[in-house]
């Protein structure tokens, strides 16, 4: 547990982030007004956290706000004692754990007083088994909802989100955290900041540990780089919780305009191939500004028939978060009001486009573009245009006969031609009976038939013979291009007119209910892919699969350079031919090949959409290959770390023993008595005997991970194990056990010697972590098994620890190095597994660990 608090001399300023507010007037009790919680925030023990909350705690008393002290921890730092004179001080309550009593608040009694404000030291503290909360935050929680404010500390590194980060600076773990959101939902969070050269003098003059142990934290935890970048994970930190806070305000308010607190920079992305450009430098904006952020958009349209290059937006997406920016997509039918409107609700402060890829005869005929509609809307966000290799290239036309088939593309302009010169034919024989308005109603609607067919210049074609024979045959006078009666003109235009605009509607709708279809296909294509990369078995093998099933290829391969290795899928034709066959590239070393029917152009989006999957399942399968490849040699590692951490102290403590006691017997410059004498050689016995059953523990742990561990099953009674077994063990071990049915059960097949160890490893962790209560074994026999039962009434075990305990060199809840080094308990499951058993954890009634040993018994027929 880290309790180290911090100590703040008067002379000492604080930082405060967090503005003070006014207090408002106390709340009536029982009101069911929820508490406030201020957390006082440090980068490291030392800072002054502690000494900064009694500091406020005694001004509110002065302004009669009623305090108490629940729990503050001094460390008997004078001056930090000096502040707790003249406030209220609850008594604490004492729990006992593994024969060493601890203070605790008392939270029941903090309760019952019912105070305005509680003050609660350490936030993340961990509290000692036997109350109703395992953590301290958890009582802060209480007192809170009970309608209690509290004044509370935390140091960055006990953050859970920060705790890692800290780990792999200070490499100091943490085992103490609280949740950020528990902090993020205090009304204040107060910086409590100190320079990491103040600190560090503030360590040298003892201000903070003992002075014992100042040149080691000073060599070691608080190192000028391990306090600076402390210090900058606390104020990044904090700077989001306050950026929550004012998005949060302006949401709340209604503010649009821009407030540059910070620099954030938006770079609008439309898939095209400027796109890292504009990236790149975004990224160098936003980097000019300490802390800038970079935010990266695409806008697709509320339609989905944007036709953005789905793989160059995936290569884009990386590139941004390898720079440490975020990704976003929005969808809106207007992309310069989109663009903005994100833009404003981001904050931002500057806007990154790129220059237009139109032409300039397009622009001089379409009028201004998004940029300029951009700039215009932008009012306090600059706007940076940023030009690029395709400025001013123009965009690719559509390519002609694209919407129709070949068949089409050749009837609608024959039926534009032919239909008019039908028509007229058709309603020359109902003259008189028919009226011009009917005739010009039947010649427009055989436009829109038309152009239903063969587009919008099959229509034009249509129009333009329906309205010139319309003047020749049904328009007086007959037989002659002329028209005598004004209204017949205005009938003829109006025609002309109506007949083109609907063939352009209707031209236009089909156009995007294809593209809409396409869309629809493409998506659904792009679904069904994810669905077969997260639910298959091959990441790799599914996207090709699909690909070969959804373009209805003969075969598809992965192909990697320079090894050609392929992956196939299909039937693969081993000819030589290449006719037919489609070639993409996957990433830097590898390439997609597929064999069979040419495939259209319209097709390439999504067969890149697949290539740029099939390239990030390759990152994948290489990413596993070489965590596998490093997992045992992680394995290995961290087995020789802990093994070499665990049996240092185990194996130099009594070689020291014995040396001491060896040498002292062969000095000559003592005179020792034969008890004195007697004494020095158990000491040495003891002592070698500590690391005979050390290295015997270690060399059956290294046998039984081997599989090389010889075994002799033989007929053992257990009530014979208990008795060597303990008479392997300290003196007065029989004194502190009860044994019961033992010599009532059968006898099991086991090996001896080696389940005597394993019961005295068993017997020895009772008694260990029995607080001094008697441990009871016990034996029953049931269905050919026979199960040994090793009770304590100790504090237990957690459930999430009871595989952990398991592990070698795991010595969970242990404060010291002389209690083993953690192999008891996994060689004691080794051993019975071994031997055909098992060894289970199991809770005690009324508190404590029953360990269950189960072995097979030889006498079927005494079984009760």
């Amino acid at each position: 547990m880290d309790r180290q608090l911090a100590q703040f001399s008067a002379e000492e300023r604080t930082r405060p982030v967090a503005p003070q507010q006014e207090q408002p007037p106390p709340y009536p009790r029982g009101s069911g007004r929820q508490g406030r919680l201020k957390v006082f925030l440090g980068a490291a023990p030392g800072v002054g956290k502690t000494y900064r909350m009694l500091d406020e705690a005694r001004r509110r008393s002065e302004r009669g706000t009623d305090i108490v002290v629940a729990f503050v921890e001094c460390h008997r730092r004078r001056n930090t004692e000096d502040m707790l004179d003249g406030l209220e001080v609850l008594p604490r309550l004492t729990r006992e754990y593994r024969g060493t009593a601890f203070p605790e608040m008392d939270l029941d009694a903090v309760l019952a007083r019912r105070p305005e404000v509680a003050l609660v030291d350490e936030l993340a503290h961990s509290n000692i088994p036997g109350g109703r909360n395992t953590k301290r935050w958890q009582d802060v929680q209480e007192l809170l909802d009970a309608g209690i404010d509290v004044l509370t500390t935390v140091n960055v590194q006990h953050l859970e989100s920060l705790n890692d980060v800290v780990q792999k600076i200070t490499g100091v773990p943490q085992q103490e955290t609280v949740p950020d959101e528990v902090a993020r939902h205090a009304e204040q969070i107060e910086l409590v900041d100190v320079a990491p050269e103040g600190l560090r003098r503030r360590m040298a003059h003892g201000s903070i540990y003992a002075p014992e142990k100042v040149d080691a934290a000073l060599s070691h935890y608080f190192r000028v780089g391990n306090l600076t970048a402390l210090r900058e994970l606390a104020l990044f930190w904090l700077a989001g919780r306050v950026d929550e806070g004012l998005q949060k305000y302006r949401a709340d308010h209604g503010i649009a305009s821009v407030w540059e607190t910070r620099e954030r920079v938006v770079v609008a992305l439309t898939g095209g191939p400027e796109g890292e450009t504009l990236i790149r430098r975004a990224a160098r904006i936003a980097a000019r500004a300490a802390g800038g952020d970079l935010l990266a958009v695409h806008v697709a349209r509320s339609d989905g028939l944007a036709d953005a290059n789905p793989a160059a937006l995936a290569a884009q997406r990386r590139l941004v978060e390898a720079l440490g920016g975020s990704y976003h997509s929005v969808v809106g039918d207007s992309v310069p009001r989109a663009l903005i409107d994100f833009a404003r609700a981001e904050n931002a402060t500057q806007l990154v486009l790129g220059t237009s890829r139109r032409s300039a005869l397009s622009r001089s005929l379409t009028g201004r573009g998004i940029g300029e509609t951009i700039t215009a809307l932008s009012d306090d966000i600059d706007v940076h245009m940023v030009t690029h290799e395709e400025s001013g290239r123009g965009r690719r036309l559509p390519v002609p006969g694209r919407l129709h088939s070949p068949a089409r593309r050749i009837a609608g302009p024959l039926a534009g031609l032919v239909t008019p010169f039908l028509l007229t034919a058709l309603l020359s024989q109902t003259r008189g009976a028919v009226n011009l308005t009917s005739d010009i109603l039947i010649f427009l609607l055989a436009v829109v038939g038309v152009a239903l067919l063969g587009g919008v210049t099959s229509a034009l074609l249509a129009s333009l013979f329906a309205s010139l024979l319309l003047n020749y045959y049904f328009i007086p006078p007959i037989h002659r291009f002329t028209i005598n009666d004004p209204n017949n003109i205005l009938a003829l235009v109006v025609f002309a007119a109506v007949a083109l605009t609907v063939a352009a509607v209707v031209d236009r709708a089909t156009r995007l209910a294809r593209r809409a279809a396409r869309a629809t296909a493409e998506a659904e294509t792009l679904s069904a892919l994810a669905g077969s990369v997260l639910g298959g078995q091959s990441a790799i093998e599914a996207l090709l699969t699909r690909l070969r099933e959804t373009f209805g290829m003969d075969s598809v391969a992965l192909v990697r350079r320079p090894e050609d290795r392929q992956l196939p899928v299909g039937e693969a034709d081993s000819e030589a031919d290449s006719a037919g066959i489609e070639e993409v590239p996957v990433g830097d070393d590898a390439v997609l090949v597929l064999r069979g029917r040419p495939l259209p152009a319209a097709d390439r989006r999504v067969l890149t959409a697949f290539a740029a999957h099939v390239a990030a399942a390759l990152d994948r399968a290489h990413l596993a290959e070489v965590a596998a490849e490093v997992e045992p040699v992680k394995a290995a590692d961290r087995m020789r770390t802990a093994l070499l951490a665990a049996v240092s102290h185990d194996l130099r403590t009594p070689l020291a023993v014995a040396m001491a006691s060896v040498s002292s017997l062969r000095s000559h410059d003592v005179q020792f008595t034969p008890e004195d004498q007697q004494e020095l050689l158990a000491s040495a016995e003891e002592s070698l005997g500590k690391l005979n059953r050390l290295v015997d523990n270690l060399l059956d742990m290294s046998r039984l991970q081997a599989g090389a561990l010889s075994l002799d099953l033989q007929p053992t009674g257990l009530d014979d194990v208990l008795a060597a077994a303990v008479d392997s063990m300290a003196r007065g071990t029989s004194a502190s056990l009860r044994v019961q049915g033992l010599a009532q059960v059968p006898a099991v097949l086991a090996d001896g010697p080696l389940l005597e160890r394993v019961v005295a490893n068993l017997v020895a962790n009772a008694l260990r972590h029995s607080g001094g209560t008697p441990v009871l074994v016990s034996a029953s026999a049931l269905a050919g098994q026979v199960e040994m039962r090793v009770v304590d009434h100790g504090p237990g075990l957690p459930e999430d620890d009871r595989e952990r305990v398991f592990l070698p060199f795991q010595r969970l809840g242990d404060t010291d190095n002389g209690s083993g080094v953690g192999l008891g308990l996994a060689l004691s499951r080794g051993l019975a597994e071994a031997m055909g058993g098992t060894l289970t954890p199991e809770d005690t009634p009324g508190g404590g660990l029953t360990m269950v040993l189960t072995l097979p018994a030889t006498d079927g027929d005494s079984f009760s």
